[in-house]
């Protein structure tokens, strides 16, 4: 059966489909904010939306980060990992992107989990 939560304009936050879930891609509310700062809103929004879902961090099996600067990649995993317990680490790819529709946007995350 699948389940579907959070309903926005066009689409849901989150899916979940025979034991996983599929969440929709997160930016930061704040976009006025570095890198890390946009990281860590998107990671604090990741655990909300996670929970509806009956799930959480450590059950994440794949994310896909998509930046909009390469040069600040560091930046990024800094706050990426502080957020994450080394032990339990998605799949993950890091795609550069040329525009996420707001030259303020600078990183939009999409993961899926087990729940």
């Amino acid at each position: 059966m699948i389940k579907r939560i959070e309903k926005t304009k066009i689409m849901h936050r989150v899916v979940v489909n025979n034991g996983t879930a599929y969440l929709g891609g997160i930016i930061a509310d704040d976009v006025g904010v570095g890198m890390g700062g946009q990281v860590t809103q998107i990671c604090g929004k990741l655990d909300q939306v996670l929970a509806l879902a009956g799930s959480d961090k450590t059950k994440l099996l794949s994310a896909q980060l998509f930046i909009t600067n390469m040069g600040l990649k560091d930046e990024m995993n800094d706050a990426w990992l502080s957020w994450l317990d080394g032990n339990d680490l998605p799949a993950r790819a890091t795609i550069g992107v040329a525009d996420l529709g707001k030259p303020e946007i600078l990183i939009e995350v999409v993961v899926t989990a087990a729940v």
